[in-house]
């Protein structure tokens, strides 16, 4: 619908670049958390990007707001994993405060007047 494509979104790239951030902090969380939190903050923030390209997929306005909506709550989701990486001591404050940054970043892009199709 409207002829842009997912890779277009600003939404969709802020979501890339946090995916690409949240990986690389990861790498340094102790092993035995590999299938722990690495996992699964890793999963939620997949899950932001990957809920925006599969809503401009759809046909409808009122189903790409309602995988937005998804992909806001694995927005969320990734903070809170964020959060209790920085507690437990996994990653600096320097870097959580980084990543926090990059995921109001895309939560920026939902707060814009008329974010439907153009975020």
């Amino acid at each position: 619908m409207g002829g842009k494509s997912y890779v277009d979104l600003i939404a969709w790239q802020k979501a890339m670049d946090l995916i690409v951030e949240v990986y690389r902090a990861t790498e340094k969380f102790p092993t035995d958390e590999k299938f722990g939190l690495t996992a699964q903050v890793r999963r939620a923030a997949v899950s932001i990007a990957a809920n925006i390209a599969e809503g401009q997929g759809r046909f409808g306005d009122r189903e790409f707001v309602s995988f937005l909506s998804i992909a806001h709550g694995s927005l969320r989701e990734t903070e809170t994993h964020l959060h209790i990486a920085s507690r437990l001591g996994y990653c600096s404050s320097e870097a959580h405060e980084s990543l926090l940054k990059l995921s109001a970043e895309v939560a920026a892009v939902w707060s814009r007047p008329s974010h439907q199709r153009s975020c």
